[in-house]
């Protein structure tokens, strides 16, 4: 009888993580359909893939709505962020400025982290950036899915933070929750201190 209740303890174990694990993804579904934004002291704009010096397609939307952001006067600053991401010449973060220069962004309103290989690494290096200037609030910029996990990264540091993703095209259901699934799976790392 014993042996019965012991064998059920890994099942129990089991179903606890799945659950846990979907009531995460529950709440990153639900970040992922708030926009936040409200004044602060400066966007941060998440990095992602750039080709040659020009933003992918994704990076490119990060920044549109950025730059919507700071045209609505939300924030007197931007900061883009990512480092080479394969890219021997161009970093993320520098096509990031460079692309919102075209777009009439005084050079001065926008700061630089160029160094960052993974969203933690991007955001340790923004949230040093952003205490070395006294900045205190910030509204971040990203895709949906991933405002949750880099939103936390940076109160987990001390900084106000309110999220607004990208606009993006609908996507199956199937296709959101994986996403959404993913993103927990990251966030469980960073709690126990693994940067992705």
């Amino acid at each position: 009888m014993k042996g019965e209740y012991l064998a059920l303890v890994p099942i129990a174990a089991g179903a606890l993580v799945l659950a846990e694990w979907f009531s995460l993804a529950v709440q990153i579904r639900r970040q992922a359909r708030v926009d936040e934004a409200r004044t602060a002291d400066v966007i941060v704009v998440l990095g992602a893939a750039a080709y040659r010096g020009r933003p992918s397609p994704v990076l490119k939307a990060r920044l549109d709505h950025a730059l919507a952001l700071y045209r609505r006067g939300l924030a007197p600053r931007i900061l883009t962020t990512g480092g080479s991401g394969g890219d021997p010449v161009h970093t993320e973060g520098e096509v990031g400025r460079a692309y919102l220069v075209q777009r009439e962004v005084p050079s001065e309103a926008i700061l630089v982290e160029a160094e960052g290989e993974s969203t933690v690494h991007s955001l340790a290096a923004a949230a040093e950036i952003m205490r070395r200037m006294n900045l205190d609030s910030c509204i971040l910029v990203s895709d949906d899915y991933h405002i949750f996990r880099a939103k936390r990264i940076l109160q987990a540091r001390g900084f106000r933070v309110y999220g607004s993703p990208r606009p993006a095209p609908p996507r199956p259901a199937l296709t959101e929750w994986w996403l959404c699934l993913r993103q927990a799976v990251a966030y469980w790392l960073w709690t126990l201190g693994i940067a992705l």
